[in-house]
């Protein structure tokens, strides 16, 4: 029988949680399972395979609507494999684009610390110079 892997088995082989499988099943990401004898879900190995897929481009940031199309191509036969490189080249662009950020707001607080140490005299923490560099905006 192909659907003989239970919640706890699907988490166990896929990494997911159970609690996150039913979030996926809930939204529409995996189809709801047949259920077996007391209504327990019963997976199969194709559930197994789109699910680790699911958690694989969750690992690698993808949000949940970029997910969604993933899965479309990943199924979809009449779909480019040029169509999962442009989604993951999007990806990657916003992936950058945040570390960008990061690396700015790393030089921020690099210079708010740096800053705090020159002229900090290690009053009470009401006094402290970086509230006063937060507060003032």
């Amino acid at each position: 029988m192909d659907r003989a892997l239970s919640i706890g088995e699907l988490a166990r082989r896929s990494g997911a949680t159970a609690p996150t499988i039913r979030y996926y099943e809930q939204i529409g990401l995996l189809p709801r399972p047949d259920r077996g004898d007391g209504g327990h879900r019963m997976f199969g190995k194709a559930d197994l395979k789109r699910l680790t897929f699911i958690r694989r481009c969750r690992d690698f940031g993808f949000p949940i609507d970029q997910v969604r199309d993933l899965v479309t191509v990943m199924e979809d036969p009449g779909r480019s494999c040029t169509d999962m490189r442009d989604l993951a080249q999007t990806q990657l662009a916003s992936v950058r684009s945040r570390l960008e950020e990061l690396r700015a707001l790393e030089v921020s607080l690099s210079e708010l610390v740096v800053g705090c140490t020159a002229r900090c005299a290690g009053g009470p923490g009401p006094d402290c110079v970086i509230i006063d560099d937060l507060a003032s905006g």
